[in-house]
């Protein structure tokens, strides 16, 4: 990637900026980002990290003509994949890097449109109990679908919104309309329910995140360690992501346009947000 970079910095030639308010100037960015598009991919190839691991052939040109056709709509890109795939770190590291660049992208969890269940967790005591009398958490009828529905469609029309939000300190609460969302040029959902109907065909970009199950226990296992969770309840419910993923998550990945790796080096994914910030900014206003 370092070769990569270096030509970023040493080539400041500029491309004169077509009229995006024309077809033909719109043709001509989706012309030079197919360019780009495949560059980027062609490096991931022989640059041993590997962050694109399949993807599907008409991807580039579907989204490309997307741009095109309907220009001012938000661009809404879903993430989903297992527990403890990658999928909160990769938008952590897309939080960092737009911040420092001052990129306009919104994330959003669906874990926010999980239903309340904190009546459940009352009167069985506590999640774990809760989980163990056999509740299905992350069945799909266990989320707000038609109004996340609902509000991705807002967001993608230009609407800021208020989403709920679901409280992680295992009350099982669920606010509505608890949580601000602007709609940012760029849209990152990022959750297992991103791929549930009818959620799934409002994105333009669908990303299913995977990774070798070894380690994803490893993480998921440490993860429930630094939230207080004993070994054995840790243990259950790792066997219980084992079966919901087989059930509801894996299904996904055939539809997804990019399937991507959860171990790939987060410095490394932050040059490509970066180099694809440089490429999206390489034009001159005409004089």
């Amino acid at each position: 990637m370092n070769s990569l970079l270096e030509n970023i910095e040493t080539n400041n030639d500029k491309i004169q900026k077509p009229n995006f308010e024309t077809r033909m100037g719109r043709e001509f960015l989706a012309f030079y980002l197919k360019t780009k598009f495949k560059q980027i991919i062609n490096w991931d190839k022989k640059s041993g990290q590997n962050l694109f691991l399949e993807i599907k052939e008409d991807f580039i040109e579907r989204f490309l003509n997307r741009l095109v056709c309907n220009p001012k709509d938000r661009i809404l890109i879903g993430i989903t994949g297992e527990s403890a795939s990658g999928k909160s770190t990769i938008c952590e590291e897309i939080i960092k890097t737009t911040q420092i660049l001052n990129l306009p992208v919104t994330i959003l969890s669906a874990d926010n449109y999980f239903n309340d269940i904190s009546a459940l967790i009352k009167k069985y005591g506590d999640f774990d109990k809760l989980r163990d009398a056999g509740y299905d958490v992350d069945a799909p009828e266990n989320f707000q679908l038609g109004l996340m529905a609902k509000n991705l469609e807002e967001l993608k029309n230009g609407c800021d919104i208020l989403a709920p939000k679901y409280l992680v300190n295992g009350t099982g609460v669920s606010v509505p309309s608890g949580l601000p969302v602007k709609s940012n040029k760029i849209i990152v959902v990022e959750g297992m329910a991103t791929m549930f109907e009818p959620v799934k065909n409002i994105f333009d970009v669908k990303i299913y995140v995977e990774i070798d199950n070894k380690i994803r226990k490893k993480r998921f296992i440490g993860r429930a360690e630094t939230r207080n969770q004993d070994k054995e309840n840790a243990q259950k419910h790792w066997q219980y992501a084992l079966k919901a993923g087989k059930e509801y998550i894996q299904p996904a990945r055939n539809e997804c346009d990019i399937i991507a790796s959860g171990e790939c080096d987060l410095a490394y994914f932050a040059q490509l947000l970066e180099y694809i910030n440089h490429i999206t900014n390489s034009f001159e206003e005409a004089v």
